[in-house]
């Protein structure tokens, strides 16, 4: 009876379920390895190499299902061809180590008791794991020798990695020699494999480096704050990608299309049947608006005059000065350059350091070159016209001190009020703006959204407000919170708000070409890769220009304020004039000087209140018709007390002459 049931069960289990079995015994599974390939060039406006990719020998390790033992022979196989410095491994790494290889030490550091609770599966196998980890005493990891330990390191990477992932073994100074040989006992290493990675090169070292951004290095991998984006685009975990600046912004541009590697295995896990789908295609290049020897010149320039700047007196505080060249008419970024006085940790010498970054992520109280945004404000809010006279006596509010511009300057018109800086006209249009009835020294009320008033027309400009360039991290600067007349007057006059170097080059860019907020852009375009010569790939796409907004303003208004800020450089008793008289390039702009308090590095030296210091500004266009470079310099603490070191002078006209002269060149 027995031998019939059986006979009959084989035969339902034959006839019903075989083909069920039959198909799970042949099953295989098919994956696709992605390989990551290099990243995208970026050049200058010129067609230079900027960053480059440099390729490196490397061994790297798949793991294709290997069990922990098969790795651990793997590793050790690998430790008598490369040499591999254990230098990244952890006191945990070893004692991890130490448990695979000690594995009846290890069980014995386990009581019966607690066998007996893990029994009872009041214990796991995690905690059972966790108090072998923690007798394992310091003698018995320092017993591990120097060739354990290089095979530790190799385990390391093995283990490391993802299944299906290729992990990077040893990529820094792989020689020929550990190239070769690995390569020839391939077959005896599986998942191991010999390949060509590469290091990002920066052709002009610190150069617009803090700019450029950096990217991943591979024991890094993906961000963890931006994991799940990234691999929801199909990015393993231990690639490299873009971390910061332009690196990051155009990541999905620099990454490039991997290698594809079919790969079929059995119901084991053993491998089978391998194919190339795809050899991968490197990432597309970039093409900057910057020029090298521009940036570079311009950098040179701020270097040299603040290093002169800090031998005069009342400068202790002056540590930074930023410039930002701009085409006026299509936003395209032309020289971001910035730099900064820092102590250097481990030399305790002072240098000067690449702060091109802080253009867009630092912001100033800038002073009267927002003076051409106010006498516009006005325009529109039908407060004063095109000729209108004001006063430049000093106001007086009751119970404050008296408001003036730096001295007295007469009954001016509009334009006259540009050319020589009138604080007090600038004061009478922001009371005018918010329906303010004055009278010397008595009580001002103006009405409760006069800020708001002015703080919008300002960032039609692009002050105080994210100039949308083609980079991450973006400052939109600090908005003070007063609604005391006083403070709005401070507002109109640039020192009360603060604004990035790069808001103040959009600024006087919208006013240079009539009335166009352009989006700034550092990228002009970007190219196919061309892996076969030197020569840039077809164009992808073509970074056109932005509009953002058109500010509302009759041209007859635009054209008052073009004026004045011609009259500014152009004509005795402008503002700049003595700087730049005599200069063939015909500029116009307004000049900047703010009574700031000192917020840097030594803040904390000060206690509660700040020294009072002096920030400088100049934005400049040129020539005032037609203009083609639109430029902002921005000093902040540039001097203390009252004797103006013109260090916004020393280093614009350098600037721009040098633009003009490289430009005939």
């Amino acid at each position: 009876m027995l031998f019939s049931i059986l006979i009959l069960r084989l035969g339902f289990v034959q006839i019903v379920y075989g083909e069920n079995f039959k198909r799970e015994l042949e099953r295989k599974e098919d994956i696709t390895i992605n390989n990551p390939v290099p990243r995208g060039k970026m050049f200058d406006s010129n067609h230079r190499v900027i960053v480059d990719n440099v390729p490196k020998r490397a061994i790297t390790y798949t793991n294709m299902g290997a069990s922990q033992k098969e790795m651990l022979q793997t590793a050790e196989k690998l430790a008598q061809l490369i040499v591999k410095n254990p230098d990244k491994v952890t006191e945990r790494d070893k004692k991890d180590f130490w448990l695979i290889k000690n594995l009846k030490k290890a069980e014995a550091k386990i009581t019966e008791k607690e066998y007996s609770l893990f029994k009872a599966k009041k214990l796991k196998d995690n905690d059972l794991y966790k108090l072998k980890l923690d007798r394992i005493t310091p003698e018995e990891i320092a017993q591990f020798t120097p060739e354990e330990l290089e095979v530790l390191a190799i385990y390391r990477e093995l283990s490391s990695g993802y299944k299906f992932t290729p992990q990077i073994v040893k990529n820094d100074d792989v020689t020929p020699e550990e190239f070769a040989i690995v390569s020839e006992n391939l077959q005896s290493l599986p998942g191991v494999d010999t390949t060509t990675d590469w290091d990002r090169s920066y052709t002009f070292d610190q150069t617009l480096k803090s700019i450029l951004g950096n990217v991943t290095k591979t024991d890094e991998g993906l961000p963890a704050d931006r994991l799940d984006h990234f691999l929801s685009l199909g990015y393993n975990r231990n690639d490299r990608v873009g971390k910061s600046q332009l690196e990051l912004q155009y990541e999905d541009i620099l990454h490039g299309h991997k290698a594809k590697v079919r790969t079929v295995t059995d119901k084991q896990g053993n491998v089978i049947e391998t194919e190339v789908v795809s050899n991968g295609k490197r990432g597309k290049d970039m093409v900057l608006t910057i020029d090298m020897d521009l940036q570079i010149a311009v950098e040179k320039i701020i270097e040299e005059e603040l290093w002169a700047l800090k031998k005069t007196p009342n400068t202790v505080l002056l540590d930074r000065a930023y410039v930002v060249l701009m085409n006026p008419n299509n936003g395209a970024v032309l020289t971001m350059a910035g730099k900064r006085i820092v102590k250097n940790k481990e030399t305790g010498q002072v240098e000067m350091q690449d702060d091109a970054l802080g253009t867009i992520t630092t912001t100033y109280n800038v002073g009267s070159s927002v003076k051409g945004a106010t006498i516009l404000t006005g325009y529109k809010t039908g407060v004063i016209k095109p000729g209108t006279r004001i006063d430049d006596s000093g106001i007086k509010i009751k119970d404050t001190p008296l408001k003036s511009s730096y001295s007295y300057l007469g009954i001016l018109n509009d334009v006259d009020a540009l050319k020589l800086s009138s604080n007090v006209y600038m004061f009478h249009t922001a009371i005018r703006i918010g329906k303010g009835n004055y009278q010397f020294d008595q009580p001002l009320n103006l009405a409760s959204n006069t800020g708001e008033i002015i703080r919008n027309s300002f960032a039609s400009f692009g002050l105080g407000s994210r100039t949308g360039i083609d980079l991450p991290n973006e400052s939109s600067g600090l908005k003070g919170t007063s609604k005391l007349p006083g403070h709005i007057m401070d507002l109109v006059i640039g020192q009360y708000d603060t604004y990035s170097p790069m808001q103040l080059a959009q600024y006087i860019s919208t006013i240079a070409n009539g009335g166009n907020r352009m989006k700034p852009h550092i990228v002009k375009e970007i190219r196919e890769p061309n892996d076969d010569t030197d020569e840039l790939g077809p164009v992808f796409q073509e970074i056109k220009p932005t509009v953002l907004n058109t500010i509302d303003a009759e041209r007859f208004w635009m054209d008052q304020v073009q004026l004045g800020f011609k009259k500014v450089y152009q004509e005795p008793g402008g503002t700049a004039f003595r700087r730049f008289a005599g200069v063939s390039y015909s500029p116009a702009g307004k000049t900047g000087t703010a009574e700031a308090f000192y917020d840097g590095p030594e803040r904390a030296k000060f206690g509660k209140e700040p020294p009072p210091v002096m920030n400088l500004s100049l934005v400049t266009y040129a020539p005032s018709t037609n203009p083609e470079v639109a430029m902002a310099v921005i000093v902040p603490w540039a001097y203390q007390g009252t004797n103006d070191n013109g260090a916004n002078f020393l280093i614009g006209k350098r600037v721009m002459d040098t633009f003009f002269e490289m430009k005939k060149n």
